[in-house]
């Protein structure tokens, strides 16, 4: 099992910056990917970026390149989404996922954080 909590949501405005956290607990080897996906009001889930944990490596969707940054905290097993420049289209409830580099879909989820911004 696998625990994944998130924080660090909230309301600001359009322009501003939020970091999300998501803390990582539980039966995890070194070799896994964690990723931020957001799910809108009458959207669909979609992903936003993911981090390989043991070598760093990124990937985002392209509406938040160049704005947002995923980083891992080795000793806090916390990954974070640095989100800059916010615009009210990012506006969603983001969740932290967890998947094992073997395997192709997501096998834990987070409870999700509201991210509102305003105009």
């Amino acid at each position: 099992q696998v625990q994944l909590v998130e924080s660090g949501g909230g309301l600001v405005h359009a322009g501003d910056s939020l970091r999300l956290s998501c803390a990582v607990s539980g039966r995890t080897s070194s070799y896994y990917i964690l990723g931020w996906f957001r799910q809108a009001p009458g959207k669909e889930r979609e992903f936003v970026s993911h981090i390989v944990w043991h070598s760093g490596a990124t990937n985002y969707t392209d509406s938040v390149k160049g704005r947002f940054a995923i980083s891992r905290d080795y000793a806090k097993n916390t990954v974070y989404l640095q989100m800059n420049n916010l615009k009210p289209e990012d506006t969603a409830v983001y969740f932290c996922a967890f998947r094992t580099l073997f395997q192709p879909d997501y096998l834990y989820w987070g409870q999700g954080t509201q991210v509102t911004v305003s105009s």
